[in-house]
């Protein structure tokens, strides 16, 4: 009985904390929100800030986002393309690799388990250049593909998925091979809605990576028709003026695809992330 009562007291307390530390991490996002229904002279005078003065507070932002800002929903819908080709490309791809390096015991597997973890070691910065280099060779620059094709084979998918393969039950496989299922059987029918949990985790983390993705886009992108929302949004700072009052309102309204698509995963998001982190 009496430990019944300390596990439940220890719940509140971590409760408590927990609750704590998310109004903590919520404090900027709240100025945010807040500030983006305010107008431009209050903005530059006081900056972000949690005093509310309801007298100042109006939709005069969003009004002018929604209205004349024919640009920003053009950036937001790149971004949204662009991040959804991410998702479902590297899911794919990487899955499959991550899958192989798992089940199957071929020559070299190893070496090149290896690779992939000294890949993850290597700064993005450094293979800038060279992927630059090719996208211009390949005559994708300022288009869709040169923003998606680095990404869609990323090293921490890779490792993700090969740990979480790794606890796979390989008694399916020799079932299914029995039955006559060819190997791209076993993976689309069998094993790929085993991984269900790690392919919602990978989902959120490729798709928050897309989303708030500046540099690489920043380097392969040059038509305004073609920004995401991060080079976008930049473009509102000038020498010659700094819309910040739309800048924020239109910082806010780039959180709404982040948190349905965490909504839609959330419930295999958790279990995704430790079943890959503890089998291997």
């Amino acid at each position: 009985m009496a430990s019944n009562k300390k596990n439940s007291s220890l719940t509140w307390v971590a409760s408590i904390g927990f609750l704590l530390i998310s109004l903590i991490i919520l404090f900027p996002i709240i100025g945010l929100i807040i500030s983006s229904f305010r107008p431009s002279s209050e903005l530059m005078r006081d900056g972000i800030t949690f005093s509310i003065d309801f007298s100042q507070l109006n939709l005069a932002n969003y009004m002018y986002i929604f209205q004349e800002a024919a640009s920003y929903w053009s950036w937001y819908g790149n971004s949204l393309i662009i991040s959804a080709m991410t998702i479902v490309l590297s899911l794919f791809f990487s899955s499959m690799v991550g899958y192989a390096l798992a089940v199957y015991d071929f020559k070299g597997r190893n070496l090149f388990f290896v690779l992939v973890l000294l890949i993850l070691m290597i700064p993005f910065e450094i293979l800038m250049l060279p992927l630059y280099q090719m996208m211009v060779g390949a005559q994708l620059v300022d288009s869709y593909f040169a923003v998606v094709l680095p990404l869609i084979v990323a090293p921490v998918a890779v490792f993700f998925f090969r740990q979480y393969a790794t606890g796979l039950p390989k008694e399916l496989m020799d079932a299914a091979r029995m039955d006559g299922s060819t190997e791209y059987g076993i993976f689309f029918k069998i094993m790929l809605p085993l991984m269900g949990p790690s392919m919602a985790a990978m989902a959120i983390l490729q798709g928050l990576a897309s989303w708030n993705n500046f540099l690489w886009p920043l380097l392969v992108l040059r038509s305004n028709g073609m920004f995401t929302l991060p080079i976008g949004l930049a473009t509102l700072l000038t020498p010659y003026g700094n819309n910040y009052d739309i800048l924020i309102a239109g910082s806010v309204l780039t959180i709404i695809p982040i948190v349905i698509l965490f909504i839609f995963f959330q419930r295999y998001f958790v279990a995704g992330l430790t079943s890959g982190g503890v089998k291997g």
